[in-house]
């Protein structure tokens, strides 16, 4: 009895022992703070600026427009016998694509053929009689009045069978309209007309949609802001010009993912649209695989110039304010500022900033949501390969870190009192 009661009181004071070393270690970290002024840095993720070589790209929106565009109408009335097409299937330039009821055009064709054989007839006996009194006027067989009417009666003939001809040739060009043919290679759409539908050449009902789409134009704008801006730079020597036919010409799709192949610029409008204050742009871009629709939105980056000393932060490092100002982060005397910047393009994931920062200057790019302007912070050097992992996280201490790998206990579980009804050692 009395030595389990020796080993109770000895328990006892072991933990009362243990409590008063945590409470003069946590006073001793109080002192330290306290000696600090405050609490110890928070830890952030940075860069140090460098001036890197790098081509300006200017994104503007764009929409895509077919090379060819044709619309399939009727030229004659009637009524369609027959449509000889899958929609929304390639057609080749000349496939007949609907059949309409030839009957009247191929009695209109027969009947101009019979006039042209019976002008004809006529022509060749009017033909014959001016030939015969070409001899008889010479001996005064006949007059010479009469001589020069059959002569005209001839040339008469010769104009009707002209005459005759072209009607000819006018209802067998109809007769072929009523076989309406693809005029260009493309894609057709659906089909606007059923069959047994009526049809008028007066009016020039729409029958279908063709549309070339390999390859395709891209239609875009540009401010005439952007533009003077751009040209300054390059007059100023800050950018570095591309020509016009070299320049490089990205696509950016709806969903956001990169069109695998480059565009070529066509042409940079002269004129400015008065109601935007924009200028038109066309680029050309190859379109194999059908990728691109008419009438799809895309975003156009082009390269515009070469900035050999251009400074680029991640765009994750951008603060927009309530004001619509863009915001960086930076760390100067191992405390965090806020400095307002201004912006260019994009190139990949980086921003270029033309105003506000400068060579050597740290920007933070991750650990925002424990700091403020005037807080004190310990920088660390931003890992870009993982930086999709942490998802804006602070870096963890090295403790942190080794525990979380590792698998050990850090010091705050190894020192962990056991609980109350754990019995003690024997």
């Amino acid at each position: 009895m009395s030595n389990r009661l020796f080993l109770h009181k000895r328990y006892v004071a072991t933990v009362l022992l243990s409590c008063l070393v945590a409470l003069s270690g946590c006073g001793k970290e109080d002192q330290q703070a306290g000696a600090q002024g405050g609490p110890p840095p928070t830890p952030v993720s940075t860069i140090k600026l460098t001036e890197t070589p790098t081509t300006i790209f200017t994104t503007l929106p764009g929409r895509v427009s077919a090379v060819r565009d044709a619309q399939v109408r009727a030229r004659v009335n009637g009524i369609v016998q027959k449509i000889e097409f899958e929609q929304g299937r390639e057609v080749k330039k000349g496939q007949v694509l609907f059949r309409i009821d030839p009957a009247t055009y191929q009695a209109q064709a027969a009947q101009a053929e019979a006039a042209l054989n019976q002008a004809k007839a006529t022509a060749s006996s009017a033909r014959q009689l001016a030939n015969r009194y070409s001899t008889l006027v010479k001996s005064n067989a006949v007059s010479r009045q009469e001589y020069d009417d059959a002569r005209a009666q001839a040339n008469q003939a010769d104009a009707t069978i002209a005459s005759a001809q072209a009607a000819l040739d006018a209802a067998r060009i109809n007769l072929s309209y009523t076989d309406v043919e693809s005029p260009i290679d493309g894609i057709i759409g659906r089909a606007l007309v059923t069959e047994g539908a009526l049809v008028s050449g007066t009016e020039a009902t729409e029958l279908a949609h063709v549309q070339q789409m390999a390859p395709v134009y891209v239609d875009f704008t540009q401010s005439t802001s952007e533009l003077y801006r751009l040209r300054k730079a390059m007059a100023d020597g800050q950018l570095t010009k591309v020509d016009e036919n070299t320049a490089v010409v990205q696509l950016e799709l709806e969903d956001g993912t990169q069109y695998p192949e480059n565009g070529q610029l066509l042409f940079t409008g002269v004129s400015v649209e008065p109601s935007t204050g924009q200028v038109t742009l066309r680029a050309t871009f190859p379109n194999e695989e059908k990728l691109l629709l008419p009438g799809m939105y895309v975003t156009v980056k082009l390269e515009q110039g070469k900035d050999e000393k251009a400074l680029l932060i991640p765009t994750q490092a951008i603060q927009r304010s309530t004001d619509g100002l863009n915001n960086v982060m930076v760390v100067r005397d191992g405390k965090v500022a806020a400095i307002t910047i201004q912006t260019g393009g994009e190139v990949k994931n980086e921003t270029i900033v033309t105003q506000g920062l400068k060579a050597g200057d740290e920007v933070i790019v991750e650990g925002f949501q424990k700091i403020r302007p005037g807080a004190p912070v310990k920088p660390q050097p931003w890992k870009k390969d993982k930086a999709a992992g942490n998802n804006g996280q602070p870096p963890q201490s090295g403790a942190q870190e080794q525990a979380k790998e590792g698998g050990e206990k850090s010091p705050a579980q190894e020192s962990k009192p056991e609980q109350q009804g754990d019995k003690p050692a024997q």
